[in-house]
């Protein structure tokens, strides 16, 4: 989701040492599945394709969820895109503010996003927590986009008040078993990510108003989120993506990531490198037998695009879930360097992420015709509306 970091140097130890040491003595971590359970899953599974998902009216989670912009309309307009480019899956983010708010009406509208989505064929990836972007997030309205700024609205969940009060953690708890809980034997959901991208500190943009220990406490609390989301026994896998470092060596790693691979169910990954560099990792990955799920790719001008990236995902049945589906509030489509030289007076010769204009004009048609190739899309048929929004 962010820029590239560079390697966090943290002791390389083990998931269950973390648990045993950070962990009350008589919680036991339910077990994560087996290697047969997960390969038997996926194997019930078609090629995953999908986006990263928020709608163009949305700056970040919150405005995308809340109840006063909360948009079913345009959800389910956008999504009838994604069907039509072939898309089965899309990632999409929560946040613990707005079960602290409102449990059920958030429920609901979680339940009224799913209906949309199975009306189009595509089962999402949600995302419960996110170390990425402003570590400040509040409630109500949120602010207009940073002129010519990428991403200049993205929230953090849990954010760094929350992080670095323990106080507040059984908050977090029941956030997670509450919407794992209500949402863990439903059909409708793909898999959990339990959190994105936990060590990133966010370098160029907010990395003055992170906590001096963020790794630390993220660290201590990743294990405890896994197992709260294990307690309520989901039908769905958990996953959690290393974004950075080396990952030949499994004995090098760093404690985040070995952390990370240790509780997955599933294996997912961030790649916004060239091909070559992608399916490296690929082939890093498969080493632990698992099913391979990249949930963040395609940066244009990193060369990290669909022609360069799907075919190699399709040969090895990998996931694959782009950044950016439509440009709008997020504006995706500027490139991270935004942060430090805004394009507030010319935009970049190339868009970095999205796929379609917010009208639903491609940005480029040969990409979405290459992408309906890869995916077996036969046609563009405009499906009715939900049944959900028939009846409101």
């Amino acid at each position: 989701m962010g820029i590239r970091k560079t390697r966090l140097l943290w002791p390389c130890f083990s998931a269950t040492f973390v648990l045993s040491t950070l962990l009350p003595a008589q919680t036991q971590l339910p077990p994560r599945w087996t290697t047969e359970q997960a390969n038997g899953w996926y194997s019930g599974e078609p090629w995953l394709v999908g986006s990263n998902y928020i709608p163009a009216d949305a700056i970040n989670q919150l405005e995308m969820w809340q109840a006063s912009t909360f948009d079913p309309k345009r959800i389910d307009k956008e999504l009838g895109w994604a069907e039509g480019l072939g898309m089965n899956t899309m990632r999409v983010f929560l946040h613990d503010l707005l079960w602290k708010e409102d449990p059920e009406g958030f429920k609901n509208r979680i339940d009224q996003f799913l209906t949309i989505c199975e009306e189009h064929k595509i089962r999402p990836i949600f995302v419960l927590f996110d170390s990425c972007w402003d570590p400040n997030p509040h409630l109500g309205k949120q602010h207009k986009p940073t002129p010519g700024v990428h991403n200049s609205g993205w929230v953090q969940s849990p954010g760094r008040k929350a992080l670095e009060d323990p106080s507040q953690y059984p908050r977090l708890e029941a956030y997670v078993k509450g919407v794992v809980g209500a949402f863990g034997h439903d059909k409708r959901v793909l898999a959990w990510d339990i959190w994105n991208e936990p060590d990133n500190l966010n370098e160029s943009s907010y990395r003055k108003e992170e906590p001096a220990n963020k790794v630390a406490l993220v660290l201590a609390l990743l294990p405890q989120t896994f197992a709260w989301a294990r307690s309520v026994s989901p039908e769905q896998p958990l996953t959690s993506a290393p974004f950075h470092g080396d990952w030949e060596n499994p004995d090098a790693l760093d404690a985040m990531t070995k952390t990370q691979l240790e509780l997955s169910d599933v294996i997912s990954f961030h790649n916004y490198d060239v091909p070559a560099d992608f399916e490296k990792r690929v082939k890093e990955l498969q080493r632990y037998r698992r099913p391979v799920i990249c949930t963040e790719y395609m940066a244009r001008a990193e060369k990290s695009t669909f022609q360069g990236i799907l075919p190699i995902a399709k040969e090895f049945k990998v996931g694959a879930l782009n950044w950016g589906f439509v440009a709008g509030k997020t504006q995706t489509y500027l490139p991270w360097d935004s942060w430090k030289q805004p394009y507030v007076y010319h935009a970049p010769t190339v868009w970095f992420h999205d796929i379609f204009h917010a009208n639903g004009k491609p940005y480029r048609p040969a990409e979405v015709a290459f992408i309906r190739k890869m995916t077996g899309a036969t046609n563009e048929t405009k499906r009715k509306p939900a049944l959900s929004l028939q009846l409101r």
